[in-house]
């Protein structure tokens, strides 16, 4: 290359052309020569990597070349126009494979074919677009059944290719050619593809062709290269198609300059019996066992496989049919398995009994595979502890705390058939019979499962906003399958025994129609589709899920807590590893029905003596439910939060029911009205609520400290070692924590001697962070605070100024137009709330040097919050109990990545 950039310096080309031959963006692959490696993916993509990789390595790869993604993002930027000299490097690596092959392309004699296919440095599975059989033209379809020597096999190729190059490329509806194929069936009476004669594959070439002209206005192109380059720039225009911004958005993919394009000689599986086509993980993406997994067909074309269109054989029958090239397979997957130290989902084809591999990646897999990969390849020294819990995304726990089904009343369900258990989980839901079907039931609030006979990459939101997805056709490594594990989404694939009227909103089973109106429950770890609603039961954990948290425990700094209101919500933190509670809110437990009369007793009590008696009367039932939790958290901290919502939200607001209170209080029903426009607020979140109430009504904040004493008391009596922690909510200044924390003293030390208590009680005393003005001002509130805690909801509602009630209304858009990257409400806003949380660690601990710091908020189990807050040096994360494992994994993970 050098010596020919220097030829063409020294003849004086134009100066564009010396540009572009010194701006290389295209890279071979071949025995000849590979000009990549698998250390290029932000160049040359996944895929174009890897393909360079594995024949670098000595694996049967067929000869080809990667155009570099800079090639897409020129592309792009120029407005559609291909970058200046692309096609001449695209020529001279063509050439190049014409040399390895001995096959010159689209040619009249030895015709050679190649495949197009998009492959970005993230594996988008499906989103972007594939053509295959290029090159083909009238005259080289001719030349290829002479090669061959089989007619139909050069005709099914061809009309593949105009099929596809109709759809990808020209933008032809891929159903127009389907019902030209159906009539041709019709004509020969015949059900399946392969049953087609040669006479009839010949009209049906004709037909296609049909079908293209006119649509297009144009006859399909017989310049094999005007059909490259037109391929080319239909994958560079796939980047940016609907499906695949969504699908990075779902995926929260960024930063990529855009797709590569791989170019390849074509091997055909669809020569006859002795050929086929497969895909194939090296472990069970469901499940993570360490099992060749996978499926294949026999004479057939890759995309026949992916797609769904015929069902495959299970990988574990191919000895029956070619044994050498199973065993051969067999090596190849440990091959992989050791060079990439991580499962692999790879394509293969085999033509005329010779394998060709056509892809490798890093496999696509389940919450719970992910778990059982990383542990199991640390176990055979693979990779070390460390890579292994950076190898599972800390969101993916998630799929392992969710229900199975209950085998008991699965027995008793009604099955309504059977299919392959593509993507484990138990979905719930009424059927939605097309994607746009799903997103608009389920923007309602409905649950729904898509049903369909085959997804594509266009059904893509309707996927992810279902419950679960059901198909009728497909195999594991179909579209459906493979997306639905990368998500976590529970999905059954290939139900064959069902029939799909997506017309008429129904699908058939057993005899029975099944509508819109129906609810289904669809297992995925089984594949067992049953009429109505399923029980379902609470997970069971793996031995590899507590061996990956013993790993992640021994490496994080943060403590992880969990905000619990009722003793079963703390059991079940302690049961996920939670080191204590973070949050118990304790307005949540006066909603009972005995609790809530007594609650809104004591808001229409209009002196404080009746409110006393009021709060009285509510005491006994919050000393018993923090004994609960005190018990469950046994020797554990407990952070209780005081009253904190507005008054008026315990009251009813529509006439009928301030008439039943009336009566049930003994008063009219104009006093509560009155009482309820008195408690009325334009702005309650900012209004009357949290420690102001205290300031207001110190009997409320006096009844719940005596409840927490005689609670702690009563549990260390017995043994029970009670660690409460009284927290006071949205505290905006230092004056305000130390007025109140005087009242909170002088409470316990009340209690304490009511009760005869003669030990100490240590109750700390702390306050949430809440107002931008709390965090700014953080060392004043340090000087009266034992700890400190962040309630980052409500500081992100304040920071940004958004009601975290009404902000559906317009963040959508400030999402898609990219004005936000993330809704701040999940992900912590690092730039604005996230400098506030840093001010307040910084002053706060400039006036005490230990003082502990956590967070609350919800942002306390998102994985990349749980990092920023590692990172700004609190001392504990709180989020729900569900959320626990994954908080704990994330803060191992920001350990690793300060102390690699």
């Amino acid at each position: 290359m050098a010596a020919s950039r220097k030829r063409r310096t020294q003849k004086k080309k134009p100066a564009a052309r010396r540009s572009a031959g010194a701006r290389k963006l295209v890279y071979a692959f071949g025995a000849e020569r590979t000009e990549g490696s698998r250390d290029m993916r932000d160049i040359l993509g996944g895929k174009g990597a890897n393909l360079a990789d594995m024949t670098s390595i000595g694996l049967p790869v067929p000869p080809g070349f990667t155009i570099a993604t800079e090639a897409c993002a020129a592309y792009n930027a120029r407005d559609g126009r291909l970058p200046r000299g692309l096609m001449e490097q695209v020529r001279r690596a063509l050439a190049r494979v014409e040399r390895e092959t001995g096959k010159k392309f689209g040619a009249a004699k030895r015709p050679l074919l190649v495949s197009v296919r998009s492959g970005a440095a993230v594996s988008m599975p499906g989103m972007m677009d594939t053509v295959l059989n290029l090159g083909l033209t009238d005259a080289a379809c001719a030349a290829l059944a002479r090669d061959s020597g089989s007619e139909r096999f050069a005709l099914d190729a061809y009309r593949r290719l105009i099929n596809m190059f109709g759809d990808v490329v020209m933008g032809v509806d891929h159903h127009e050619f389907e019902s030209a194929f159906t009539e041709i069936k019709a004509r020969y009476a015949v059900a399946s593809d392969a049953a087609v004669p040669v006479e009839g594959m010949r009209e049906l070439v004709d037909a296609y062709k049909a079908v293209y002209e006119r649509r297009v206005g144009s006859p399909f192109p017989q310049d094999p290269l005007t059909q490259l380059q037109s391929a080319i720039e239909a994958v560079f225009k796939s980047w940016n198609t609907p499906r695949a911004v969504k699908y990075r958005q779902i995926n929260e993919i960024k930063g990529l300059l855009g797709t590569a394009v791989n170019v390849q000689a074509m091997v055909f599986g669809n020569m006859g019996d002795d050929s086929g086509t497969g895909v194939a993980f090296t472990r069970n993406p469901s499940a993570g066992d360490n099992a060749f997994y996978g499926e294949f067909l026999v004479n057939a074309q890759g995309e026949d496989v992916v797609a769904g269109i015929r069902t495959p054989r299970p990988i574990s029958e191919m000895p029956s049919w070619n044994a050498k090239v199973h065993r051969q397979l067999l090596a190849i997957k440990k091959k992989l398995e050791r060079r990439y130290r991580d499962m692999q989902d790879i394509e293969f084809t085999i033509e005329r009994g010779r394998l060709f591999m056509l892809q490798t990646r890093t496999g696509k897999r389940t919450g719970p595979a992910a778990v059982r990969i990383a542990v199991d390849m640390a176990n055979e020294r693979l990779i070390d502890k460390k890579e292994a819990l950076r190898r599972v995304p800390a969101e993916a726990l998630t799929q392992l705390l969710l229900p199975s089904f209950s085998e008991e009343a699965k027995a008793h369900a009604q099955r309504l058939c059977r299919g392959l258990p593509a993507s484990p989980g138990a979905a719930i839901g009424k059927p939605a019979f097309s994607a746009a079907e799903a997103v608009e039931r389920a923007r309602h609030g409905e649950s729904v499962i898509l049903v369909r006979h085959e997804t594509s990459p266009e059904d893509i939101e309707g996927m992810h906003t279902a419950a679960g997805i059901l198909t009728s056709a497909g195999g594991m490594t179909s579209h459906a399958a493979v997306v639905a594990r990368g998500w976590g989404k529970c999905c059954v694939a290939g139900a064959g025994d069902i029939r799909i009227d997506e017309a008429a909103g129904c699908f058939t089973a057993i005899g029975r129609a099944i509508t819109r109106d129906d609810l289904i429950s669809i297992d995925g770890s089984t594949g067992e589709v049953m009429l109505g609603e399923v029980r379902r039961v609470e997970p069971r954990l793996s031995d590899e899920f507590a061996t990956l948290m013993e790993w992640a425990d021994a490496r994080r700094r943060l403590r992880v807590r969990a905000n619990a209101d009722t003793p079963e919500d703390a059991r079940r933190a302690r049961q996920f590893g939670a080191e204590g509670i973070g949050l118990t809110r304790t307005e949540h437990m006066f909603f009972q029905p005995e609790r809530i009369a007594l609650m809104r007793e004591m808001i229409l009590a209009r002196t404080r003596d009746q409110r006393r008696a009021a709060l009285a009367r509510l005491l006994p039932h919050q000393r018993a439910d923090f004994i609960g939790i005190f018990e469950a958290m046994d020797g554990l901290p407990v952070t209780i939060r005081l009253l904190d919502p507005p008054l008026h939200e315990f009251l009813p607001h529509d006439d009928d029911n301030q008439a039943a209170l009336a009566a049930a209080m003994g008063v009219h029903a104009h006093e509560v009205r009155a009482r309820v426009a008195e408690l009325h607020e334009a702005n309650p979140m900012l209004g009357h609520r949290g420690c102001r109430l205290a300031v207001t009504f110190p009997e409320i904040l006096e009844m719940q400290t005596t409840a927490i004493v005689e609670a702690m008391v009563d549990c260390l009596r017995r043994g029970v070692r009670a660690r409460p922690e009284i927290e006071l909510p949205l505290i905006a200044a230092g004056a305000e924590l130390a007025w109140l924390r005087t009242r909170v003293e002088a409470a316990i030390a009340d209690a304490r001697l009511a009760t005869g208590f003669s030990g100490e009680l240590d109750i700390p005393i702390g306050a949430m962070i809440e107002t931008p003005r709390a965090a700014i001002t953080a060392d004043e509130l340090a000087h009266a605070a034992d700890f400190l805690s962040f309630g980052t909801n409500d500081l992100t509602q304040m920071t940004f100024g958004f009601s975290r009630d009404d902000v559906n209304t317009f963040l959508p858009d400030y999402l898609k137009h990219d004005i936000l990257e993330k809704d701040p409400f999940q992900n912590l806003d690092a730039r604005g709330v996230g400098l506030l949380v840093e001010v307040a660690v910084r002053r706060a601990r400039s006036v005490k040097k230990r003082l502990e710091i956590g967070v609350c908020g919800e942002h306390g189990g998102d994985p990349s919050s749980v990092a920023f807050f590692h990172r700004a040096g609190l001392d504990y994360v709180s989020c729900s109990p569900f959320r626990t494992p994954v908080a704990r994994l994330a803060a191992a993970q920001a350990a690793l990545d300060d102390r690699p």
